[in-house]
């Protein structure tokens, strides 16, 4: 696979629907229109958004003037636990899509599993009728533990298609994407590149025989594991170097370097509430 990966492969979905391989983020991104435009001329055609990013507006305002179809680029966004609650969710989906100016959201995640297995659920089934209503293409889940993604199972529920985890050699996750994998749940990687944090030795040397930056190492690995990454930057000389990852290929020694970096849960440097109750 790794091999063919070129800046317009995708991922096939449960769903049927297909979204590109590479992500682009805008957490704490304050001038997401300029940065998503920039992301385009860089040749992203998905983008992570979420409500309590504040800055869906900006991402729904770059697409119409970027000039693309709205059929060719792949737009996620996200409800946080403090909104989860079926009503909430129901009305929260219809504020997304009128503060994106858009019919429908290609995916839609539940962004974390802090409001308890009652909430989540409710939110959950609201989630799969805007589906069937057209308002969604895919809906999925973020910082889900298998026993999350479990009680989705158990509850009858169908399956998300997309699991959005902190993912990078320093935190693995591994029993969650072991699950994923066997469920055909796609993996998306936030974090890809360590927020920045890419000193480790075997990073550095990595970059040194490929001449390239840790953070293209760090995308390429993810890439070539399976992932799907959401680099994020504000810079655009760094949103443009970020895209930069399909003309070369990590040897398996090398992959196997970056996989021997794991460090479990304690190697995570975000918030991964993937042990909430």
């Amino acid at each position: 696979m790794a091999a063919k990966l070129t800046p317009t492969s995708t991922i096939r979905l449960s769903t049927g629907h297909t979204m590109p391989l590479l992500g682009f983020g805008v957490y704490q991104n304050y001038d997401a229109k300029a940065s998503v435009l920039e992301a385009f001329k860089a040749g992203y055609r998905h983008v992570d958004s979420a409500q309590v990013y504040r800055n869906e507006a900006a991402v729904g305002e770059a697409v119409r003037e970027s000039g693309l179809d709205r059929a060719d680029v792949f737009i996620t966004t996200k409800c946080a636990s403090k909104s989860h609650g079926y009503e909430s969710t129901v009305k929260g989906v219809d504020e997304s899509l009128s503060k994106l100016q858009f019919d429908y959201v290609d995916l839609f995640l539940i962004h974390d599993p802090l409001s308890g297995k009652d909430r989540r659920l409710a939110t959950y089934k609201a989630l799969v009728e805007a589906k069937k209503a057209g308002k969604i293409r895919t809906v999925g889940v973020s910082n889900y533990n298998v026993k999350h993604l479990e009680e989705i199972k158990t509850a009858g529920l169908e399956t998300p298609s997309i699991n959005q985890i902190e993912l990078h050699p320093f935190c693995q996750q591994k029993e969650i994407v072991k699950y994923c994998t066997a469920y055909d749940i796609v993996v998306q990687a936030y974090c890809p590149i360590v927020r920045g944090k890419m000193d480790d030795p075997v990073i550095v040397e990595l970059a040194k025989k490929h001449d390239r930056d840790p953070a293209q190492i760090l995308i390429r690995w993810s890439l070539q594991r399976g992932f799907v990454p959401l680099p994020k930057s504000a810079t655009p000389s760094r949103i443009h170097s970020n895209a930069k990852v399909f003309d070369f290929e990590l040897p398996e020694e090398d992959m196997r370097a970056l996989d021997g970096l794991d460090r479990g849960t304690e190697g995570s440097i975000s918030w991964n509430p993937v042990d909430a109750e």
